[in-house]
């Protein structure tokens, strides 16, 4: 299912943004008339089937049954949000189905927000942020007031999402923006609220559509680009960038933030693969290299202290 006679490694994304109400039937037959066109992956927004006294289901529930057979006859994974029952615990969960149909993964959402505190039973907020690896790449997953809190999104960070996509009942905007600017994923979004956003690996704002009642948004995404620093990259850039000049390109050179973006010209060829045969480190991971040499720093310092405090005691 993937185009892979486009340069870099690209995936086919549908979002679906529409306003609660809607019946299953009516989104099973929107899902499999999306799907059908051809794509790797479908995003649903949260809990569209509600969330309240009587919408709470199981895995083996209606809803997912469904989906899975979409999943299944359309070859391509589906991210269905449910309200879900385990036992005698509600969560709020985004479930991932893969090609096949079955279950890859969930996500639990990690902040419930105060009404669904209030739900009988409550919604349990998640433990985990898993990424999960599908065959077009590293996936996440967050859910609407997730979006206030930094941490969860440093989770799939740490864990290598490229793609992180976000379901909600609201829009969030600008906020989203900050997390793919500070963590050098795309995001993007299905809503309640009947829109889509995305942003790229920089934070730039790369799609904006918002429609009455119901959002279709088809995205093909690169997610081959990668960002780098400046610092220590300049000279195995060049030399990149001159042994493969029909192959790889600097796409994008952000000289206040000291930032530039490669990117494949060709099919067949990773512009992030040769940057590593290269050399060449990639933003987040230096980042995450310089915060660890000063934690080391930082620890050592403190065990020099209490040994010197244990000494004069």
């Amino acid at each position: 299912m993937m185009e892979s006679d486009k340069p870099g490694r690209t995936v086919r994304i549908v979002s679906l943004s529409f306003a609660p109400g809607k019946s299953l039937e009516e989104i099973v037959g929107l899902v499999a008339a999306e799907a059908a066109k051809g794509c790797d992956l479908l995003a649903l927004p949260e809990t569209w089937r509600g969330q309240g006294e009587n919408t709470a289901e199981a895995l083996d529930g209606p809803t997912i049954c469904a989906m899975s057979a979409l999943a299944k006859a359309n070859h391509t994974y589906i991210i269905c949000p449910i309200d879900r029952m385990a036992g005698a615990r509600r969560y709020n969960t985004a479930v991932l189905l893969d090609r096949t149909g079955r279950i890859a993964g969930m996500y639990d959402k990690q902040y419930p927000y105060w009404g669904e505190l209030g739900l009988v039973p409550p919604t349990t907020p998640g433990d985990i942020v898993p990424v999960f690896r599908t065959d077009f790449g590293m996936l996440g997953l967050a859910i609407c007031f997730d979006v206030n809190f930094p941490e969860v999104w440093q989770r799939l960070a740490e864990q290598g999402a490229e793609l992180v996509v976000w379901s909600s009942a609201y829009s969030a905007g600008s906020t989203l923006q900050s997390h793919a600017l500070q963590h050098n994923y795309y995001i993007v979004t299905s809503t309640c609220t009947c829109d889509c956003l995305v942003y790229d690996i920089t934070g730039r704002l790369l799609h904006d559509q918002q429609q009455p009642e119901l959002n279709i948004s088809r995205l093909t995404l690169d997610l081959d680009r990668g960002i780098y620093h400046e610092n220590f990259n300049m000279e195995r850039c060049a030399r990149l960038l001159a042994e493969h000049a029909d192959e790889i390109e600097r796409e994008l050179w952000m000289e206040r933030e000291q930032w530039f973006v490669l990117r494949s010209k060709k099919a067949g060829v990773s512009a992030r693969e040769l940057a590593h045969q290269y050399g060449l480190e990639e933003l987040r991971d230096y980042i995450t290299r310089s915060r660890s040499a000063i934690d080391r720093l930082r620890a050592a310092a403190a065990a020099r202290d209490e040994e010197i405090e244990q000494k004069g005691a």
